[in-house]
């Protein structure tokens, strides 16, 4: 895993207001979200992509893993596009992360990589953590997808 800062970027998509990792809700309704995205074609309805990439956030935490958060499936746009109905905006603040690359077939190697992450000692500050789906992603059988983690502290 490697530790970078990042400077903030600003993401339009769809949320999930409140899901929790208890009884694996998280797995369904997040699912259900990703579900949305691709039937409603969100991706094409999000204007001002600045890149496409499509980015699965976990934020708003109200305290660990496992306790409830919040969801988004969105891209990166500029500061300035507008939103359109049913549509919504965040913006992730700049901050130190570490990367985690979870590779494998799909949906199971991201599932498992999250395993690996909460059963780990990992000083996680749970500010926004994301997932990041580019061309790597694209073949299911063996795909690789960042996972970027929000840390409290990094040792060099």
């Amino acid at each position: 895993m490697n530790s970078l800062k990042l400077p903030e970027f600003t993401l339009m998509g769809i949320m999930l207001p409140e899901t929790t990792n208890e009884n694996e809700q998280a797995m369904k309704d997040c699912g259900a979200l990703w579900q949305r995205f691709e039937k409603e074609s969100i991706y094409s309805q999000i204007p001002d992509k600045i890149s496409d990439e499509v980015y699965a956030v976990y934020y708003a935490y109200q305290g660990d893993h496992t306790q409830p958060y919040s969801y988004f499936i969105g891209c990166k746009v500029a500061d300035t596009a507008e939103t359109p109905s049913g549509l919504h905006k965040i913006q992730i603040p700049e901050d130190i992360y570490l990367k985690n690359t979870a590779s494998g077939k799909m949906p199971d190697c991201v599932a498992n990589a999250w395993r690996e992450i909460w059963k780990s000692d990992l000083d996680r500050a749970y500010h926004y953590d994301f997932e990041v789906y580019d061309q790597r992603s694209q073949n299911w059988e063996a795909a690789e997808v960042d996972i970027f983690l929000s840390m409290k502290q990094i040792d060099y």
